[in-house]
């Protein structure tokens, strides 16, 4: 094969996806507009389930609407909080979001008339949200690559948020996206610093031919 990838760049795939992080703090800073377009490409550039490319990216440049998106995300988060019950003080607590502090805001969005693209959906047609998904790590991967922080915020209801963009009917807003400059980035995942969750064993999550013969990692 000739398109084979030496060591040290079979590494650096490894290392950034270790190192990757769900940001939450920023530094001030603009992105550079080439930046900025090398991970939109990146994102483009993911699979999608029929090649469908059902993601849309809203560029929010006015500060008018990112402080409505603020306003969305408080709304939520209040929400949420109540939803966790006994946990709810200590959720109150956490950093959920960066969206003053980051240099640049998108919204990602599945596109409208999904329902035409039947490869791959019939049966599972949640597989045009994973396809977003895919777009949105393929960003993350490479914006930690370029030294940026990128987090992903899901805290707003989306009919609300899809009014505020006019996003058009069947279109439908999956994620606000904060990228921006860091001053460090997490040395582990940011809840699990907080102690709000903790990484599992990987042991306890693969297993062979069936889900009660669980698989040996080594």
């Amino acid at each position: 094969m000739t398109d084979q990838f030496i060591q040290s760049e079979i590494d650096a795939v490894y290392r950034v996806i270790a190192a990757r992080r769900d940001v939450r703090h920023f530094v001030p800073g603009a992105i550079d507009e080439a930046l900025f377009a090398r991970l939109v490409e990146a994102a483009h550039q993911a699979p999608s389930v029929g090649l469908m490319q059902p993601w849309r990216f809203i560029r929010i440049r006015s500060e008018a609407v990112r402080e409505a998106i603020v306003k969305l995300v408080d709304e939520e988060r209040l929400a949420t909080a109540d939803a966790l019950g006994e946990r709810g003080s200590e959720f109150m607590r956490l950093k959920v979001e960066g969206i003053r502090e980051c240099g640049e805001l998108l919204v990602v969005a599945l596109m409208d008339r999904r329902e035409e693209y039947v490869f791959g959906r019939r049966t599972l047609p949640e597989m045009d949200l994973a396809s977003v998904a895919c777009a949105l790590q393929n960003m993350w991967l490479a914006s930690r690559a370029e030294g940026l922080g990128m987090g992903w915020v899901s805290l707003f209801d989306p009919v609300k948020l899809a009014a505020l963009l006019s996003i058009p009917e069947g279109g439908r807003p999956v994620a606000v996206v904060c990228l921006g400059h860091v001053a460090q980035f997490y040395p582990m995942p940011m809840l699990e610093m907080e102690g709000w969750e903790k990484r599992r064993k990987l042991e306890d999550l693969v297993f062979v031919d069936s889900w009660e013969q669980r698989a040996h990692i080594t």
